[in-house]
């Protein structure tokens, strides 16, 4: 089974036109092994005794975990290890290493010209048509594409496609994923037509009153012919507000250019995502259609300016931005629409409006929705160039694949709106080589080459080495990965007067998890937890309040992408050396199940300005602490709050300025400019009340935390009130123990089943915990503080879908969600 994605209509207007393109997702009737089987290229091999699967698709997020899989003995010079040591989980203990093929068919229609489009194949991949090999393409990360039109069937029968890929041991610093798990695309079109990622639209000049679109368009097969190529040019509600038409022959290998103007254009911005498409057409002088193609765009600016740092659409703005790696947590590297904009609606909530694609392409889904959603992009293809970080990474096919990849990525994703920056590297060895800035330059030109709009950056983290020898002055927007305490000498130090925080903060934290005496530094325990109090980093990190008063202090910074907005399987520092069985990170604001840590309100209270915060951390519920000193601190956009516990007042607290907090010599100064602290409340069961004040002195919220009874029942909490039945959206269930009067009990870890009834299946579930082995597809699995996500996914029937949870010694529960 094809799903088609979009079939321009042949019966309007019949006697002017043609077949026109088609486009169509291979997600259906794929086989998959991993049996390493060369004859299965094959037209006439039998694939019947593999296994079915629906594509996209990663082979390994099945398990088992397993200490085993990808041990690797390194030094992990960016962390400042000199020393190799044996790194457990480092790529998530998960199997993804090996080969896995995968065969299915695809029909076309004689006489057309069919390319294979792959969003990203994990990895080294050789694609073979009817028994024929393709083409190759080796990085897993970059989205390519082959015109196989030469290899199809001349009779009209479906067609034969295999692919082939392989993981390498020791190649990844993180989970990969594996397999065929981004979408493959057939794109049926005329002789003559756009190809792949074939317009590229641009926006020269941008006010209130009017701006500017320039449009080049690609032709392929063109032959010096004459033809008619027109474009309509509709606004964000679908009018047409301008139209080009070009006439006469069209010079092969030359875009056909168009100029608009727009009158009181609809800015893009993160606060309003507007977006205009560009459709052309292209006709022949006897005005037959031979092809459409639409290019979706937005129309804003992008400038950065000397001391004065970043600018959209004439304003400056900071960027308020996370890294994420690619994978879905318990879902694996599988791309799925749903989940991501579950992710992105939790980014925005906390007022995130910007999106780090580390350490790779992201997935063309991605990109669609920071542009509908409005999420600004750093885009970034690599975490190695020419020197290795991983004994099988990139750095092998660096010299003949780097500019193929990097031109991909730049004509795929420039026309994005939502791209503002793009990245050439993370924290790559070249940048202490004596050649290094020589690599920078091929790289930064390659981008100025194919899009002269965008500033480009890098990710450095070696700032003695990057300051010497010329490589951060060479790029557009010096990048600093952590290093904060260097930040001011960089400033002084490059022409550019402007510091950008690429990768910042890499605070750890469990949610939930609380550790005592709270102290700020690194920190390590036998259950490889760290504290929620958000006080804990690595050696070679910070925590958020340090970047905060960058980003505050000074107007050179540009703001900053935090180490992480979720939790990723794999690097599990600080418990990255032998300490199975930790297998994915803390660094996230966000959970490895999706639910918010304690961090995810500090951030919240600065970056979101149109909601309010109050959020009390810790819980309240401690046996055995009675008497002892259980600090409690409030993450607020209200600038000061007053502590009650048990009805008696601990005090009123008011969040310091910069000025008191350089003035002051309490060594915990800089957090109480962001954090409303009190270090020295004392345990004692019932209820904590914290009361939070405006500016102008007066009550403006209120918030009580109460100490959590027996145990008594199972509550599910669903992300979305409806599901679509298109077999592949969503819901997110939060799942939670409670007491008989609704309070959380967090200390709760039994095992809870699931069932699935109606119109959906039971999809993947997570808890949070980092050292939890229970598998991520098994319908079942073991609270992590009282609290566990399940994800229900929806069937292609409309009707309903109920989830029902079950526990030893609790009430069960059960929810309901329609399926349209």
């Amino acid at each position: 089974m094809k799903i088609c994605l979009s079939i321009l209509s042949i019966l309007m207007l019949a006697p002017c036109v043609t077949a026109q393109r088609s486009e169509s997702l291979l997600k259906q009737g794929w086989r998959f092994s991993q049996e390493d089987t060369p004859r299965a290229s094959l037209k006439t091999f039998d694939d019947s005794h593999w296994q079915s699967v629906t594509v996209p698709h990663d082979w390994a997020i099945y398990g088992p975990f397993d200490r085993k899989h990808d041990l690797q003995t390194v030094a992990v010079t960016q962390d400042g290890e000199t020393t190799a040591s044996l790194k457990t989980g480092r790529s998530g203990g998960l199997p993804y290493m090996g080969c896995g093929w995968y065969r299915t068919t695809f029909p076309a229609t004689p006489g057309r010209m069919v390319s294979l489009v792959f969003d990203g194949a994990m990895s080294e991949a050789t694609v073979w048509v009817n028994g024929h090999e393709v083409g190759q393409w080796p990085f897993g990360y970059n989205s390519f594409h082959f015109d196989v039109t030469p290899y199809l069937n001349r009779d009209g029968s479906d067609n034969l496609l295999a692919v082939r890929l392989e993981n390498k041991p020791f190649s990844s610093r993180w989970y990969p994923g594996a397999g065929l798990y981004r979408n493959v695309r057939v794109v049926e079109t005329d002789s003559i037509h756009v190809p792949v990622w074939g317009t590229h639209v641009t926006t020269p000049h941008v006010e209130e009153d009017f701006a500017t679109v320039r449009l080049l368009t690609t032709i392929e097969n063109s032959g010096k012919k004459k033809l008619i190529v027109t474009t309509d040019i509709l606004s964000p509600d679908g009018k047409v507000v301008a139209t080009r038409t070009t006439n006469g022959r069209i010079n092969h290998g030359l875009p056909v250019e168009q100029n608009f103007e727009i009158t009181s254009p609809e800015l893009w911005s993160p606060e309003s995502p507007n977006l205009y498409t560009a459709q052309t057409t292209v006709s022949d002088d006897k005005n037959r259609i031979l092809d459409k193609y639409s290019t979706r765009f937005g129309i804003r600016s992008v400038e950065v300016l000397p001391e004065r740092g970043f600018f959209l659409n004439g304003k400056p703005r900071k960027f308020q931005g996370v890294c994420n790696h690619h994978d879905l947590g318990p879902l694996g590297a599988a791309i799925n629409t749903s989940a991501l904009r579950h992710q992105l609606k939790l980014l925005k909530d906390m007022g995130c409006d910007a999106i780090r694609t580390s350490h790779n392409m992201p997935a063309p889904e991605l990109v669609s929705l920071c542009d509908e959603m409005g999420f600004m992009m750093m885009v970034e293809p690599f975490d190695e160039w020419d020197i290795a970080k991983c004994e099988n990474g990139y750095h092998r096919y660096f010299d003949e694949w780097a500019e193929r990849d990097m031109v991909n990525m730049l004509r795929q994703y420039r026309n994005h709106p939502s791209v503002v920056i793009w990245s050439i590297g993370n924290e790559v060895p070249t940048q202490c080589d004596k050649n290094g800035y020589k690599v920078a330059k091929f790289l930064q030109d390659i981008c100025h080459r194919e899009d002269p709009t965008r500033p480009v950056t890098c990710g450095m983290d070696r700032v003695s080495c990057v300051l010497d020898n010329g490589f951060a002055a060479l790029i557009d927007i010096p990048g600093l990965n952590y290093r904060t305490h260097r930040y001011l000498e960089s400033y002084e130090k490059l022409p550019q007067k402007i510091i950008l925080g690429s990768e910042t903060a890499s605070t750890v934290s469990s949610r939930g998890v609380y550790k005592f005496p709270v102290q700020v530094g690194t920190a390590m325990y036998p259950d490889h937890q760290s504290t929620g109090y958000d006080t804990e980093h690595c050696s070679w990190s910070n925590i958020p309040d340090v970047d905060f008063a960058l980003a505050e202090d000074y107007p050179w910074t540009m703001g900053q992408f935090v180490w992480t907005g979720f939790d990723y399987l794999g690097e599990p520092s600080p418990y990255n050396t032998d300490a199975w069985p930790s297998h994915s990170s803390l660094f996230g604001i966000i959970d490895l199940a999706s639910i918010p840590k304690d961090r995810y309100y500090l951030y919240r209270s600065l970056w979101n300005t149109t909601d309010t915060t109050l959020h009390v951390v810790p819980h309240w519920t401690w046996p055995g602490r009675e008497g002892q000193t259980t600090p409690v601190m409030v993450y607020t956009s209200f600038p000061e709050a007053e502590l009650w516990i048990n009805g008696v007042s601990q005090g009123r607290q008011r969040k310091m300025t910069a000025e008191e907090a350089s003035a002051s010599f309490d060594s915990l100064a800089l957090l109480r400019r962001y954090r409303l602290m009190w270090m020295d409340a004392v345990y004692q069961p019932g209820e904590i009340r914290v009361v939070a004040y405006d500016s102008n002195g007066k009550p403006a919220a209120e918030r009580t935390v109460r100490t959590a009874g027996k145990p008594y029942a199972l509550k599910l909490e669903p992300s979305v009130n409806s599901l679509s039945a298109d077999g592949e959206d969503l819901a997110y269930v939060t799942v939670s123990v409670v007491d008989r009067n609704g309070n959380l009990c967090p200390d709760d870890d039994r095992l809870v089943k699931f069932s699935v009834d109606g119109q959906g299946s039971y999809r993947a579930g997570a808890n949070g915990d980092a050292t939890s082995l229970d598998l991520f597809h098994l319908p079942q699995m073991h609270l992590f503080k009282g609290r566990l996500t399940a994800i229900v996914q929806s069937s292609d029937t409309p009707g309903t879908v109920t989830l029902t949870a079950k526990a030893p010694g609790l009430k069960s529960s059960t929810v309901t969600l329609p399926v349209r």
